[in-house]
C-alpha cells in the first residue's frame, strides 16, 4: 500500500506535515482532534498538497526533508 506525505493549512495560517496510508481518514482524525497534538491546538482548514510514496520509509524521509524547509518553500517541495 502506498504512503502519502501531506501538508495541511491550519488555523492561524500555520502548516502541518505528516504521512499516512489513508489521507481521508487521517484528515478526518485531525479535524476531530484525534490526529496530532499540534492539530488539536491549531485545527486544520484544508489539505494544501500531497505526494505519494511507495513505502513508509520513503515517505518518512520526505517528511523529514519537508519539515526542515522554511514555510515559504514547503509548497514548492510538492511541485
Amino acid at each position: 500500500m502506498p504512503w502519502i506525505l501531506y501538508l495541511l493549512e491550519c488555523k492561524g495560517g500555520s502548516f502541518y506535515a505528516g504521512i499516512t496510508n489513508n489521507l481521508e481518514t487521517r484528515f478526518q482524525a485531525h479535524i476531530e482532534g484525534r490526529g496530532a497534538k499540534y492539530t488539536r491546538a491549531y485545527p486544520p482548514i484544508k489539505i494544501l498538497a500531497q505526494k505519494v510514496y511507495l513505502d513508509r520509509s520513503e515517505a518518512s524521509k520526505a517528511e523529514a526533508q519537508l519539515k526542515s524547509l522554511p514555510k515559504y518553500k514547503k509548497l514548492v517541495f510538492f511541485e
